[in-house]
C-alpha cells in the first residue's frame, strides 16, 4: 500500500515536469524529423501481461523494433540522445504508473519480443511485481544485453523489496555516489 502511494505521489510529480517541459520537447522533437512526440512500445508487465509503454520519442520513423542495446546510433536522433542521456524521454511513464502497469522503482520491462529475458524471468518468478521506470540493475548498470545479469539483479530486487530500498535506488539511478551503488551490490 505504501509503494502504490509512493508510486502515485511520484508519477504525478514526473507528469508536473512532463507538462513543463513538454512544450520544448515538442518543438524540438518535431524539428528532428516526420512523426509523432510520443513513441509506444508492446512491454511485458505484471503477472506477463502485456500493456503499452509510454516515452517521449527519441529515434527516427521506421526504426526497427529492437531492444534499445541493438538499434544503430544513426537512429537516434540528436535531441532523442539529449532526452535519453537526461533520462526526459521517460516522463511519459509517469502515465503508466498512474494507470498501475508499472511502479517507480522495479524490474525494467522487456519486450515481447525478448523472449530470452522473459523465460529467465519466468523461472525467477520476476513478473510477479510490476515492472519500473528504474530498477535496481539499471542502478548497478546492468541493462538487457546482459539477461542473466540482468535476472540476478532483479531476484535481488525482488527479495528486499521496500519503500526504503527503493528510495536507496531511486537516488543512486538519479546520480548517486559510488557508496551507494556498493551498497546496493551488498544486497
Amino acid at each position: 500500500m505504501a509503494k502504490r502511494f509512493v508510486d502515485i505521489l511520484g508519477a504525478a510529480v514526473l507528469l508536473c515536469v512532463l507538462v513543463i517541459i513538454l512544450p520544448f520537447a515538442a518543438l524540438f522533437i518535431r524539428l528532428s524529423g516526420k512523426g509523432p512526440i510520443f513513441y509506444n512500445q508492446l512491454r511485458v508487465g505484471k503477472d506477463e501481461q502485456p500493456f503499452r509503454c509510454y516515452k517521449l520519442r527519441t529515434m527516427r520513423q521506421n526504426t526497427p523494433l529492437l531492444a534499445t542495446h541493438n538499434i544503430k546510433s544513426e537512429y537516434i536522433t540528436r535531441v532523442g540522445r539529449f532526452l535519453r542521456g537526461t533520462k526526459l524521454d521517460e516522463l511519459p511513464q509517469g502515465i503508466n504508473v498512474l494507470r498501475g502497469d508499472m511502479s517507480l522503482i522495479g524490474p525494467r520491462p522487456c519486450l515481447c519480443s525478448q523472449e530470452h529475458i522473459v523465460e529467465t524471468r519466468r523461472k525467477k518468478d520476476i513478473f510477479r511485481t510490476r515492472p519500473g521506470i528504474a530498477g535496481l540493475a539499471q542502478a548497478c548498470n546492468v541493462d538487457m544485453s546482459q539477461p542473466r545479469k540482468l535476472v540476478k539483479y532483479d531476484a535481488i530486487y525482488l527479495k528486499n523489496q521496500s519503500v526504503c530500498f527503493d528510495l536507496t535506488i531511486a537516488v543512486c539511478v538519479l546520480g548517486g555516489s559510488r557508496a551507494t551503488r556498493k551498497f546496493i551490490s551488498k544486497r
